[in-house]
């Protein structure tokens, strides 16, 4: 692959897989590197090192996610504004004051009392699926387990599962054609959550659950509380990118187990490894392949010049896999330590708020897979989303084997 034959930009490229070569000859030749795009687009830096991808993450005020989002398509004024209400999108000292709000709904103890929810959960969707020989990992078992999850931080019932999988797919698969129908089909589901979302406060106000919405309708020891608006942003936050992330990284992880037998066995003979195969799978897998910032004024980015007002897009897929900090980093290694993997961010403000609990949900499926089924193989082709923003699998047939292992 050279480096006339990938357009970073283009959600085509990503349908075939991560480019790691591609991404392994900028690290080399052109690590903060020009990409032009298609209009409306007007170009971006792509940042692939490590290094330079914690930097920009770490230096709020010279690299924002406010200006501009951290979404990578040049959106109208209109939806920029209202897209700058949401978390990701917020700079100090906005992001700090929302980010202590929202803080309070996962915090460790809430973390901890899932725990036995997680492994129930998992327990009954994998005992589900023994007597069936074959099933889509994706739906039947990467999706459920998240939206299961969410489903009990929100106080959701469990009819409304399939809504919040609806909901996320359409939103998420802006570029993917399968998933979206029109172009409007993201925003309408938009609609529908923030329907639900300001129904659902309405309720908690009413009547207060120990759950993370009454949490986020209620006032702080400050007398501060989310503004509706702040309140629903965060609410599809929280109903997508927690969604999308855990079933990415479960589903691309149960991939490289099946591409790498080895590992799997390894894990099966020795459960110590647990935490680092988890983190060896964000790393691998990379759930979300970019984020932007905007430049406030002119600088560097390593030995590149960058003007204020340009288009900085952070590669996690390339930094997960720099030479110049993973050993023999195109291996997949469950046994990895030391990993400080960026698949939660580059470190600063924006590092993300759920990494408890996606490695506990991680953790749990993969031990239960293990404890509850003889063997699991694939049964069929892979079908990866068409995006430039979710590192995202649609479909992997898989065979199952509940019975004495093989």
């Amino acid at each position: 692959m050279t480096s006339l034959s990938v357009d970073l930009s283009d959600p085509g490229v990503y349908e075939q897989g991560v480019p790691h070569e591609f991404f392994s000859h900028l690290r080399r030749e052109s690590p903060v590197y020009w990409q032009p795009e298609k209009a409306p687009g007007r170009g971006f830096w792509a940042v692939t090192r490590y290094d330079d991808v914690v930097a920009v993450s770490r230096d709020v005020e010279t690299f924002s996610s406010f200006a501009g989002t951290t979404l990578l398509a040049d959106m109208p004024d209109d939806v920029v504004h209202k897209q700058q209400n949401m978390l990701v999108n917020l700079d100090p000292p906005r992001h700090t004051r929302q980010r202590r709000l929202v803080n309070r709904g996962f915090t460790p103890r809430m973390v901890a009392k899932l725990e036995d929810y997680v492994r129930g959960v998992c327990t009954e969707l994998i005992d589900g699926l023994a007597s069936r020989e074959k099933a889509d990992f994706v739906h039947d078992v990467a999706a459920q387990l998240p939206l299961a999850v969410i489903a009990e931080l929100l106080g959701a019932p469990r009819e409304d599962r399939e809504k919040i999988y609806d909901w996320s797919n359409r939103m998420i698969g802006f570029d993917d054609p399968e998933l979206q129908q029109e172009g409007s089909d993201g925003e309408l589901a938009a609609m529908e959550i923030f329907a639900y979302a300001n129904e659902l406060g309405a309720r908690r106000r009413a009547e207060p659950r120990d759950d993370i919405v009454t949490k986020l309708v209620q006032q702080d020891e400050n007398g501060d509380v989310l503004e509706e608006l702040e309140f629903d942003m965060f609410f599809v936050l929280l109903a997508v990118a927690g969604n999308e992330t855990t079933r990415n990284a479960t589903s691309g992880g149960m991939l490289a187990f099946l591409e790498h037998p080895d590992q799997w066995e390894r894990l099966r003979a020795d459960r110590s490894l647990l935490p680092t195969a988890v983190d060896e799978v964000l790393r691998w897998v990379t759930p979300v392949l970019e984020f932007r910032r905007t430049a406030m004024r002119d600088t560097r980015i390593g030995d590149q010049e960058v003007k204020e007002g340009d288009k900085i897009i952070l590669f996690y897929p390339s930094a997960n896999r720099d030479e110049a900090v993973f050993e023999d980093p195109q291996r997949f290694d469950i046994g990895r330590d030391p990993n400080p993997h960026l698949s939660f961010g580059g470190g600063g403000p924006h590092y993300c708020l759920g990494a408890h609990l996606a490695k506990l949900q991680l953790s749990v499926i993969f031990e239960t897979l293990l404890d509850r089924l003889a063997d699991i193989e694939l049964a069929g082709p892979v079908r990866r989303l068409r995006s430039n923003f979710i590192n995202g699998i649609k479909e992997m047939p898989v065979r199952l084997h509940t019975g004495p292992r093989r």
